[in-house]
């Protein structure tokens, strides 16, 4: 009856269910090894790895020909490969393969037109940002960074008119 109506049999549903749960088991499983940072704010490589994992999973949940042990060992492959990437990232120079590096917009109250360019923002992007901060007067602003994660910052000058420490904007790129 359920293949007359719908052309899939029972046999088949049962597949669909078995590998759906399996694969959301060992997704839990292996994001529960590898720690939060799986799912934490997305650099390029992350967002990759995310839309991976999603094919994996629906290849194995749906496809009747992709087993189940043959989908968790490639999800399993795939965390080993992040976990390796993370581990790259701590050493300075492997981090510019995987992320982007921070981008200075606003050098106190002035505005880097060129480095919004780059970053692909508008002004009004910017001054959304900025009063998301609860920024009311430029001169408040210490600094706006785009952040690798694509997030922006908005730093507030001390109030009695001190700078931003230097320290926080050392890995901050300047130009475009």
């Amino acid at each position: 009856m359920l293949s007359a109506v719908f052309g899939v049999s029972w046999t088949v549903l049962v597949v669909v269910v078995v590998g759906t749960v399996g694969m959301y088991l060992v997704l839990i499983l292996f994001s529960r090894l590898a720690g939060l940072r799986s799912f934490a704010q997305m650099t390029n490589f992350d967002l990759a790895a995310t839309v991976a994992f999603g094919s994996i999973i629906a290849t194995t949940a749906v496809s009747g020909s992709t087993p189940l042990v043959q989908g968790a060992v490639a999800l399993g492959t795939l965390f080993l490969v992040q976990w390796l990437v993370a581990r790259a990232r701590g050493r300075r120079r492997w981090e510019g393969l995987v992320d982007n590096w921070p981008l200075l917009l606003m050098d106190g109250p002035e505005i880097l037109y060129d480095n919004l360019r780059k970053a692909q923002m508008t002004r009004n992007d910017l001054l959304s940002k900025l009063r998301l901060a609860g920024v009311t007067h430029f001169d408040q602003v210490g600094a706006a960074v785009l952040e690798a994660s694509g997030d922006v910052s908005v730093l507030l000058r001390g109030a009695d008119g001190r700078e931003v420490s230097p320290e926080l904007l050392a890995s901050v790129r300047r130009g475009p």
